[in-house]
């Protein structure tokens, strides 16, 4: 069943996409993804929808054996919007559950009527250090990771290379400033400059000249979706790829490495997933995504199939009865799923405890570009503000 709204102003488009089975309105689950799904890091909330909806398929297209209604609406990338549709999705539609945001500060303007309402807030992506500790909540879980995480593990990965002077740049909101600081968090070096630059920027060439002038050791960026697009292309037209190191989080990937092409290569990033991570899981997933898509899975498609799965395990558990938040949030606390990226719990703040790898942007025989694992940095580690975190 699809249906489409359109709402007078700049109000995201909604769709509904559902299946149509013979059942009471008692037995459907309902869900609303909200994800950036324009612009240019549109890419990013299709990727993650895509996954999501491999998930629900490889449930039967019954997330716990319920009839599935799924509402998808669009944040454009602008908080108030995303407020906009996640309260209607809460007192208009009546979700069981929100899920999806690509963007941390979408996220925290959205995220009040979810919690408020106690409805399952579950974020495929964003993971702001807010969320992971002091305003921790019950009714949100992120599958992803915190947004410091592989940015913790960057700085480690810089610290045992040898690297003493690295130069940092992110834009200039929530999760360009928690990524640098993560950062921060554990290199042993000197950062000789740290540069934020504006969300809408384009034209990097001043930032770019200030880096060179700097002369650092290596440096280390966050560009997500066509930003990083646009930076990996300057970077490597100004002449510095071959002088300058350079490691990234969620600034080459498989959302926008084909655009960045030969500029991309020798790129290398920090993250928690990569599609040739070799355990039964991950091989079903690649493969499953694949075939279904035409394209190979990115970071942002498996923590939303690992959101389809979550959802799944914890119903199962509760046998439908949506009524009983607290038994619900404990089948969520139990996180009985496989997911692609290994071995996965929860921490007591409800963000993943799990590991992060080296991974390196390469142009394969057939002239396509990918990303390949080179190293594990951490096993099951858990972030840095779960000690900040009392559930109520």
């Amino acid at each position: 069943m699809i249906a489409s709204l359109n709402k007078a102003g700049s109000l995201a488009l909604l769709l509904l996409v559902g299946w149509v089975y013979s059942a009471t309105a008692e037995d459907t689950l309902k869900i609303g993804f909200v994800s950036t799904f324009s612009g240019n890091t549109g890419v990013l909330g299709q990727h993650m929808y895509d996954g999501f909806m491999l998930g629900v398929d490889h449930a039967g297209g019954k997330l716990g054996g319920m009839t599935t209604e799924i509402i998808k609406g669009d944040d454009q990338f602008k908080p108030d919007i995303g407020l906009e549709v996640t309260r209607e999705l809460v007192e208009r539609d009546k979700a069981n559950f929100i899920v999806g945001f690509a963007f941390s500060n979408v996220l925290l303007a959205a995220a009040k009527p979810a919690l408020d309402s106690q409805t399952f807030l579950i974020s495929g992506n964003a993971g702001p250090a807010l969320l992971a500790g002091a305003r921790c909540s019950p009714y949100f879980f992120s599958v992803s990771y915190q947004n410091d995480f592989n940015d913790e593990g960057a700085g480690i990965y810089y610290t045992n290379s040898g690297y003493k002077h690295v130069y940092l740049m992110a834009p200039n909101y929530v999760t360009g400033r928690e990524a640098l600081a993560g950062f921060k968090r554990t290199f042993k070096g000197e950062i000789v400059g740290e540069v934020y630059t504006k969300l809408d920027q384009v034209d990097y060439s001043a930032e770019l000249a200030q880096l060179k002038a700097a002369k650092p050791d290596a440096a280390y960026v966050f560009f997500p979706g066509g930003f990083g697009v646009n930076f990996i292309k300057q970077f490597y037209q100004a002449g510095l790829r071959s002088q300058i190191p350079l490691l990234s989080k969620a600034t080459v990937d498989l959302t926008n490495i084909a655009a960045q092409g030969d500029a991309a290569v020798g790129s290398k990033e920090v993250t928690h997933y990569n599609w040739d991570l070799d355990n039964p899981a991950n091989t079903r997933f690649v493969t499953d995504f694949i075939k279904k898509y035409g394209y190979t899975p990115s970071i942002f498609a498996e923590s939303s199939y690992d959101v389809a799965q979550l959802i799944d395990s914890a119903v199962r558990q509760v046998k439908g009865d949506l009524s009983d938040k607290d038994a619900l949030r404990k089948a969520l606390e139990s996180a009985q799923i496989q997911s692609p990226r290994g071995p996965f719990k929860f921490n007591t703040n409800h963000f993943p405890i799990h590991g992060n790898y080296v991974v390196e942007a390469v142009k394969k025989n057939d002239s396509t570009f990918t990303l390949v694992t080179r190293q594990k940095l951490r096993d099951e580690a858990g972030d840095s503000f779960a000690s900040q975190c009392a559930m109520k």
